[in-house]
């Protein structure tokens, strides 16, 4: 288990890694079908797309957060 000050950064570890394997499983599929090549080519866009995104999630989160917390009403 890991210490909860590592909560964030996980969270956005873990759901860059899955948003970019769908999205990228999805893209890769469009663009060369279920050809022999589409695991290697979808794992090598996968990599690629989560070493990106994850600094990006990291950064755009708190962002997110804060613009959420503008457009949504506080319970009363």
């Amino acid at each position: 288990m890991f210490p909860a000050r590592f909560a964030q950064p996980l969270f956005g570890l873990i759901l860059s890694g899955f948003m970019t394997f769908i999205i990228t499983a999805i893209a890769t599929w469009r663009v060369i079908g279920l050809s022999p090549a589409f695991v290697g080519d979808w794992l090598g866009s996968w990599i690629t797309s989560w070493i990106v995104a994850f600094p990006i999630v990291l950064f755009v989160a708190p962002l997110t957060r804060k613009l959420v917390a503008r457009l949504v009403k506080a319970d009363a």
